[in-house]
């Protein structure tokens, strides 16, 4: 427990990191330390080596006893008094140490005032080397401490059988090295702290993107999904490439909340108007049910109250009905998608329109010939659009109102355009076109029995065709849909060139014969 709290843990990941590299790089300098350290040690001492070895063979090649060393110290001895600082034996030589022994290993006589070596130490040598004659032999260097000083000494032995201890000092060595390490550590220091500054310094910069996308999180969890993260000027690629993915993440939770939330509003929405859609129809039957079990109906009033009852139990089976139609739209159920001749259909609905409504001026505008023009769809549902939209038409437009259909189409996509002569639409209300249970005529719907899915089932059809639909419309001009789907088959002809017959004049519409064309139905 004390060591957690003399040694406390960085919770900061700039610390951390910091932390890290100064904790590699001290153990990068002190390996460099050490290494250099033993490297200087071992050349300075080879270096020391290579000076005692030279002295060694200088002294072991001259001609040289102990009565010859007696003369040379006493020269040496007389040069030194007459002059300060002038020449000792041991200097001479360019040695620290330079001791006579006898060929018993023991302290001599010769050279005792000119060896630069003092009677302590003389003896603590002496007392160091307790077999001489086998250093001498041998011919190795030894570290030895004579007086508190540590030398490192050779052994020479002369022809008469004198030895003479040669040695330098090993304090300079070691001054040496303590200098190195002096100095290794204050560069070493220095460069840690540069290295702790500048690393967390960066840490700061490189890591300041991070801080950004915690604040940006905790705006978003606050509730504020427009917030995105910036892009950083000192990130690294890694952090833009995160902020970059985040940001694309961030967009599409937010776009499939929005998407939520609508979704939750068009279902409120939806079920408190097929309630309301639904209310209206069973509370005029249970209202003639009532009136007929208390009998206050008359023979008149029983067959109008049973054709209300029928009419109205129509309209919910209607409402029910496409109610599961755009149920099962919206699961995207697997279509058997074939061929479809779209221009059949057009012929069908188109006569089925002038069967109700005989005086309505329909205008058929077909590729000519009997080539057909095929969409890859289900034909059913391709049924129901064109049905749908052409039921719209004959609903909320005047029944002299001119409707013109035309099917065109290519190698890629096949076109339907519906246009009509009514009252046309607001653009808010056709903005909404497409809703469940919008009218844009409300007052209307008692008489007509619509209950405002006929659009919806519409689009839902064409986008489960893997295609689009769009109104063009306005007040008092009319309104078009265009209908644009996937084409099947070989390439039908292009869109508006229709072959003309001979005698024909140019840009008039050719018209093609119809098998049981209605009153008011043209094909062109």
């Amino acid at each position: 427990m004390s060591r957690r709290r003399l040694l406390p843990r960085p919770r900061t990941l700039r610390a951390r990191l910091t932390l890290a590299n100064v904790a590699f790089v001290a153990l990068g300098l002190l390996a460099t330390a050490a290494f250099s350290v033993m490297a200087t040690y071992m050349v300075l001492g080879s270096e020391i080596d290579n000076t005692l070895r030279e002295s060694q063979r200088s002294v072991s090649s001259a001609p040289v006893t102990s009565s010859g060393l007696r003369q040379l110290c006493a020269l040496a001895g007389i040069l030194q008094h007459g002059k300060d600082g002038g020449l000792s034996f041991a200097k001479a030589f360019k040695q620290d140490l330079f001791v006579v022994l006898d060929s018993d290993g023991s302290n001599s006589s010769v050279c005792e005032n000119s060896g630069g070596a003092n009677s302590r130490i003389r003896q603590d040598l002496t007392a160091a080397l307790p077999h001489p004659g086998a250093l001498a032999r041998s011919g190795k260097a030894v570290n030895v401490r004579a007086a508190g000083t540590d030398y490192r000494v050779v052994v020479t032995r002369l022809s008469d059988g004198t030895m003479v201890v040669q040695g330098m000092r090993y304090s300079g060595l070691e001054h040496a090295i303590h200098k190195l390490l002096i100095w290794e550590s204050a560069a070493g220091l220095a460069l840690l702290g540069l290295l702790a500054v500048g690393s967390l310094t960066a840490a700061r910069r490189r890591l300041s993107p991070l801080e950004t996308m915690v604040e940006t999180a905790s705006a978003i969890a606050e509730g504020d999904l427009s917030r995105r993260i910036a892009t950083a000027r000192h990130g690294s690629s890694e952090v833009r490439q995160l902020s970059t993915a985040l940001n694309a993440m961030l967009q599409q939770i937010e776009t499939a909340l929005t998407e939520s939330e609508r979704a939750t509003a068009q279902l409120r929405h939806f079920l408190a108007d097929a309630s309301h859609e639904l209310r209206t129809p069973l509370a005029s039957v249970q209202g003639y049910l009532q009136l007929y079990e208390k009998g206050m109906l008359d023979a008149d009033d029983k067959e109008r109250a049973l054709h209300r009852v029928s009419a109205e139990a129509t309209r919910m089976s209607r409402l029910v009905d496409e109610l599961l139609a755009l149920a099962r739209l919206e699961e995207r159920p697997v279509l058997d998608f074939q061929p479809v001749d779209v221009r059949a259909l057009v012929r069908d609905a188109a006569a089925d329109l002038a069967a109700q409504q005989p005086g309505r001026p329909q205008t058929l505008l077909l590729p000519a010939g009997d080539r057909a023009v095929h969409a890859l769809g289900d034909e059913a549902g391709l049924r129901q659009v064109v049905g749908n939209l052409l039921s719209n038409v004959r609903i909320h437009t005047p029944q002299d109102a001119p409707l013109v259909i035309e099917v065109t189409g290519d190698a890629s996509a096949v076109r339907l355009r519906i246009t009509d002569a009514g009252p046309g639409l607001a653009p808010r209300d056709a903005a909404r076109a497409f809703d469940r249970f919008f009218r844009a005529d409300p007052e209307r719907a008692p008489d007509t029995g619509g209950a405002g899915l006929g659009m919806a089932i519409v689009q839902a059809v064409v986008q489960a065709h893997h295609g689009t639909v769009s109104l063009d419309t306005a007040p008092g001009q009319g309104l078009t849909v265009h209908i644009t789907l996937p084409a099947a088959g070989p390439p039908a002809s292009s869109p508006g060139h229709f072959p003309r017959q001979p005698g024909t004049p140019a840009g008039a519409a050719v018209r093609e014969p119809a098998a049981t064309p209605a009153k008011g139905l043209a094909v062109e």
